[in-house]
């Protein structure tokens, strides 16, 4: 019987050791590859380390200093505006922040308004038996800050929000559900008209402080609020709370909104003597439809002087 041929390879001498790629040796098994769903994956175990009592006090503190940390801003903008600090280099708060912050006028305000929403929530909290999450920034305070809503209703606001969010900290849109609502049942209609003239109250509203006895005109009426022009500037306010209806006669409006805009004409010459700005100071704040003789007087000398002309519209 003749023997079967051998399957045994002869070894040549000299030849390349490198190993040739095994064309025809068995497929490997890619049964894992092809059935993703009977793969092994491989799961690295990590230890978890407890905090020392050291560690856990410094976690507390860093995260304190995180959250205050808008609630600091706030109130050292608070300062800053209130003591007139910006004054060697610049003439308002206003341009103070926008060239040294890069705030907007609202932006700054912002942070003031949840500096003083902030205070308030400490303030009228039911913090007996419970424990209620303080806000972390100031965008979860933006509704509640424009609503102007009396102290103890912020508060009454905040708590019903961190209730809807589960007892967490809620978020902007959920505090501002919260006050929609709120808003929804005590709507009433904005009593006020384009044209009138009002005096300002500051009471609580940051933005207004320093503000008290300007007298300004309506120029806006929106659901809750009226945009008024003074002097000085435009401020957006809530009807309840902080202003005060002259009662005039249309031709006694119709003078005051005249000089009003004569008055802020004359605020926006940018080198301005000072002493004009104690003549606008006074005649801001002096809620009467005339002016006296001297009054029209000097009123009309400083104008000449800035080559103001004002017509008197009929």
């Amino acid at each position: 019987m003749n023997k079967p041929p051998s399957r045994r390879k002869k070894v040549i001498t000299g030849a390349s050791e490198e190993p040739k790629p095994a064309t025809d040796s068995a497929p490997e098994n890619t049964s894992g590859q092809d059935n993703p769903a009977s793969a092994t994956i491989t799961v690295t175990a990590v230890e978890v380390t407890e905090l020392t009592e050291e560690e856990q006090s410094l976690r507390l503190h860093l995260e304190r200093r995180v959250e205050r940390a808008f609630l600091e801003a706030g109130q050292a903008l608070m300062e800053l505006r209130d003591r007139r600090l910006y004054r060697s280099t610049h003439r308002t708060f206003e341009e103070y922040s926008r060239d040294r912050f890069n705030y907007s006028r609202d932006a700054a305000y912002l942070k003031i308004s949840a500096t003083v929403v902030y205070d308030n929530l400490q303030k009228f909290l039911p913090t007996i038996g419970r424990q209620i999450p303080m806000p972390t920034n100031e965008r979860q305070l933006r509704f509640l800050a424009k609503a102007e809503l009396e102290p103890a209703v912020q508060a009454d606001v905040w708590q019903q929000a961190v209730e809807q969010a589960g007892n967490k900290i809620p978020s902007g849109r959920i505090v501002k559900d919260v006050v929609d609502r709120i808003r929804e049942k005590t709507k009433v209609p904005n009593p006020y008209h384009i044209g009138e003239i009002c005096i300002l109250l500051p009471k609580d509203n940051p933005e207004l402080r320093g503000k008290g006895g300007y007298w300004g005109v309506v120029s806006h009426v929106g659901e809750y609020s009226c945009t008024v022009q003074t002097w000085d500037g435009d401020y957006t306010v809530k009807i309840e709370h902080h202003l005060k209806l002259l009662e005039l006669l249309d031709e006694d409006c119709q003078f005051m909104q005249q000089l009003c805009m004569r008055l802020r004409q004359l605020h926006e010459v940018a080198n301005r003597d000072s002493s004009v700005d104690w003549l606008l100071q006074g005649l801001g704040k002096q809620a009467k439809p005339y002016l006296s003789s001297l009054q029209a007087k000097l009123l009309a000398a400083v104008e000449r002087e800035y080559n103001l002309v004002w017509k008197q519209q009929k």
